[in-house]
């Protein structure tokens, strides 16, 4: 049998609200003040509550206190792998987390009574369904990243074409780096560096790599993130050509100038064949004078006549 309410429990809340209020008020320098308050505000907020103010079910709580958790987790592993971007390859397992998380408030029942449903209760109870925009945030930061383009099917790991290329992308740097060791190199404009010269090689395969990637991705999907690679790839990319085309000053050989030197030359030749095959070809034939046939039967008449007389 439930205990009896008691008009006093209704100051409870109200009296809880204010000690955090009054703790708030004192400042950020009273941390112990705050913190004291908020312990006092809620063993009365859990001593006594309405009737309808329903308290979580200790497994909706528990549910809630490890998305929180999560939520906190995927949060500082974006924020500390935001510069240089190593948001898929670092953040993967927070956000697989976090969406078991997600799909197990929203898989909990609870107990049979529609009261006690954990769904219910965290993600649609309020107007602010902040369990909820949380979770929106995190999709569509991860989607906005195209993190799915450089995982396994089952984002469990990096796939295998970009643990190839974050390999080479590493090996560039280090070649980056130990050229300029001990080196008072000249970065002024066409000065073909030592770095150029040594670490041609990885560059070009790295860039090779990276176009076949972006090529290969284009072809794989037809959504709108289909024709970027992840951020982390898209990253690199350019932070190592930013190196090798500024800092270095250094030039990549076009693989294609030999065949469009050839095809621009032909397109440049092509009038002179043009204007030479119409000159040959237009040669003014002789007239030829063609006599009428009364004209030809009367010349042949005069033939015979002189001929017999």
């Amino acid at each position: 049998m439930a205990p009896p309410w008691c008009p006093c429990r209704a100051l409870l809340p109200a009296l809880a609200l204010a000690l955090l209020g009054l703790a708030a008020a004192a400042g950020p320098r009273q941390t112990p003040a705050l913190e004291l308050a908020q312990e006092l505000a809620e063993e009365l907020w859990g001593a006594g509550l309405p009737g309808d103010l329903p308290e979580l079910e200790p497994e909706c709580r528990s549910l809630l206190a490890a998305f929180a958790e999560g939520s906190a987790a995927l949060t500082g592993c974006l924020g500390r792998r935001a510069r240089p971007v190593r948001l898929c390859q670092g953040c993967h397992d927070h956000y697989r987390r976090l969406l078991a998380q997600y799909g197990s408030i929203a898989r909990a029942v609870g107990n049979s009574s529609e009261s006690h449903n954990c769904a219910k209760s965290i993600l649609t109870s309020d107007r602010l369904q902040i369990v909820v925009t949380l979770s929106e945030f995190f999709n569509e930061t991860w989607e906005a990243a195209n993190c799915a383009n450089c995982l396994k099917n089952n984002s469990e790991g990096l796939s295998n074409s970009t643990e190839e290329f974050l390999d080479l992308f590493n090996k560039s740097l280090t070649c980056f780096e130990h050229n300029l060791q001990g080196q008072g190199i000249d970065l002024s404009p066409n000065n073909y560096t030592e770095v150029c010269k040594n670490c041609n090689e990885t560059y070009t395969k790295l860039n090779d790599l990276y176009n076949h990637l972006q090529r290969m991705n284009r072809q794989g999907g037809e959504s709108e993130h289909s024709a970027h690679l992840c951020i982390d790839v898209e990253d690199a990319m350019n932070i190592t050509r930013k190196l090798w085309s500024r800092t270095f000053n250094c030039s990549l050989p076009c693989s294609d100038t030999v065949p469009v030197i050839a095809v621009s030359s032909f397109i440049l030749f092509l009038p002179i064949v043009f204007y030479l095959s119409s000159f040959l070809h237009s040669k003014q034939k002789k007239r030829i004078l063609i006599l009428p046939k009364r004209i030809q039967s009367n010349a042949n008449l005069v033939n015979i006549q002189e001929k017999y007389s």
